[in-house]
């Protein structure tokens, strides 16, 4: 009996390490959960604990993990890494988006053929380069997507690129299928349409991403205070 009664509290004191054990990695793992507003009343603000909207009141949503707590081959559901098509480079190589993991994105949508808002998205773009330190640029990639991929070949971008004084190594443009093109679009809120065989009119968005592939920042107009972009960009790359 008494072997019995000592058997007993064997077990259940097993039991008890056990959940202690899960509970614990359960809680871990629930560490990784960012939550945010779904009326994104704070912008880009996020919670670490589930909880209501100060502002709103409403439940706030799980929307990631936080990127620095994800494995080195682990992206999370918010990422552009998780687009499967493929872009040709104005090298002429081939890559998924995914190739571009590991450094900070920002990201613009243009057309070489534009006359009005892409040459201002462009100086746009130049203008963050010269605010970046050299330090800061090993860890940043300034990308181009074209809107145009019949007109925007790998070699016309390569030129583009040239004559733009964007053609050092932090520099890349992208040039996709249609559908891959609208697929990238639709993540970043992007909206273009075709007017003529060569004009397009489009939104004027640059956006940052971490090295993890997710939105951290976006940039809304032409010539703008690029302050807050800029602020970003240095916090990802330091």
């Amino acid at each position: 009996m008494k072997n019995l009664k000592s058997a007993l509290i064997l077990i259940l004191t097993l039991l008890l390490v056990v959940s202690c054990k899960n509970d614990k990695a359960s809680m871990a793992s629930n560490d990784l959960t960012i939550y945010q507003c779904p009326m994104n009343c704070e912008a880009d603000k996020t919670y670490k604990e589930l909880g209501s909207c100060p502002v709103c009141k409403m439940d706030l949503k799980p929307i990631q993990k936080s990127t620095k707590e994800l494995s080195n081959n682990e992206i999370s559901d918010e990422s552009i890494f998780n687009l499967t098509s493929n872009w040709n480079t104005e090298e002429g190589k081939t890559i998924q988006l995914e190739d571009l993991k590991g450094k900070t994105l920002v990201m613009v949508m243009i057309y070489t053929t534009c006359k009005a808002a892409c040459p201002r998205l462009v100086a746009d773009m130049r203008n963050i380069e010269t605010q970046i330190p050299k330090s800061n640029l090993k860890n940043l990639k300034l990308v181009l997507v074209s809107i145009d991929p019949e007109i925007d070949t790998p070699e016309r971008l390569k030129n583009f690129a040239k004559e733009n004084f964007m053609d050092e190594e932090h520099w890349t443009f992208l040039q996709g299928t249609v559908s891959g093109v609208r697929e990238f679009a639709n993540v970043l809120a992007v909206k273009y349409k075709e007017i003529s065989p060569m004009d397009f009119s489009h939104s004027n968005i640059i956006t940052v991403f971490n090295s993890g592939g997710e939105i951290m920042h976006q940039q809304e107009g032409l010539g703008v205070d690029n302050k807050e972009t800029i602020k970003t960009i240095l916090e990802l790359t330091n």
